[in-house]
């Protein structure tokens, strides 16, 4: 079992544990001090404290996967959302002679039970089955208190697999918006070789000294076709919103909407160097809430 594996079953074991309490017990393990969720300064301590005090009841549609593409279709067109292909209660109801040859399956309720199927001939159905179904009696809240998952009904849905012929992966480009503005950008890469980074950039496309979580890429990544379109739809999808980051996909220079992120790496994820925490911080005004 891995670290991160052992992890979340202690993260789960505490889910006795009230919001507040278990929000500092975790930031300690992070960050080796407790937030301050009194008058919060950096951008975690922000995220943290906004899980706490706001508490807008559409946000369950906003982190629900299904319910998100209505919402994103209602704002943007569905044009830029990710077709579904099915949607079921559990694995055992999928019938899937109707899916094609390759194919995604997500759960709705969280952000791990991901099954990707790039030959359907080589699909391991038994072991895809195990993970779904584990991530389906799981309420994903109780690992980040990130409490607008507690009351998504659980589901599974399928959608096309999608890679960009450019890059021969399915990048992410996700925008971190405040108050309607986008500011900054990142892009995960290599994912699919297990070898993920993370590179940060602003609205220039420069790139910035930020690490977060993963490596900076060892080879420079190529500006998106669709920048500039994705920065105008992030504008009008995050235009209602305290923050929000909007992330994308791009295939062959068209956008997609994958999902709207609330609460980025939960909260729980220190910046190298640690004083992009207070420059996110000070994006993200939570005084007027």
């Amino acid at each position: 079992m891995s670290s991160n594996q052992t992890a979340k079953i202690i993260r789960y074991a505490l889910r006795w544990i009230p919001d507040k309490e278990y929000i500092q017990i975790n930031y300690f393990a992070h960050f080796h001090h407790f937030a301050d969720l009194h008058h919060p300064k950096t951008y975690n301590e922000k995220l943290n404290w906004l899980k706490l005090h706001d508490r807008k009841p559409y946000y369950v549609n906003v982190v629900d996967k299904h319910q998100a593409k209505t919402l994103i279709s209602n704002m943007i067109g569905e044009e830029y959302t990710i077709p579904t292909l099915g949607l079921w209660q559990h694995f055992d109801e999928i019938d899937f002679s109707l899916l094609p040859n390759q194919f995604i399956l997500k759960c709705t309720h969280d952000s791990e039970g991901i099954v990707i199927v790039k030959d359907i001939n080589e699909f391991d159905r038994s072991q895809a089955r195990k993970k779904i179904e584990t991530a389906l009696k799981h309420n994903f809240y109780y690992y980040g208190r990130e409490w607008p998952y507690k009351n998504v009904h659980p589901a599974i849905i399928a959608e096309p697999y999608l890679e960009d012929s450019t890059d021969g992966e399915l990048r992410d480009y996700k925008f971190f918006c405040f108050d309607g503005n986008p500011q900054f950008m990142y892009i995960a890469s290599g994912r699919g070789e297990n070898k993920t980074t993370f590179d940060f950039f602003d609205l220039e496309f420069n790139h910035l000294n930020i690490m977060q979580k993963y490596p900076n890429s060892i080879k420079p990544l190529r500006k998106p076709e669709s920048f500039d379109r994705m920065i105008q739809l992030s504008k009008t999808l995050s235009k209602e919103f305290k923050h929000i980051r909007v992330d994308f996909y791009e295939v062959n220079g068209r956008p997609y909407v994958g999902e709207l992120t609330l609460y980025p790496m939960s909260g729980f994820s220190p910046f190298v160097p640690d004083e992009w925490d207070t420059v996110f911080g000070k994006w993200l005004i939570v005084e007027d809430i």
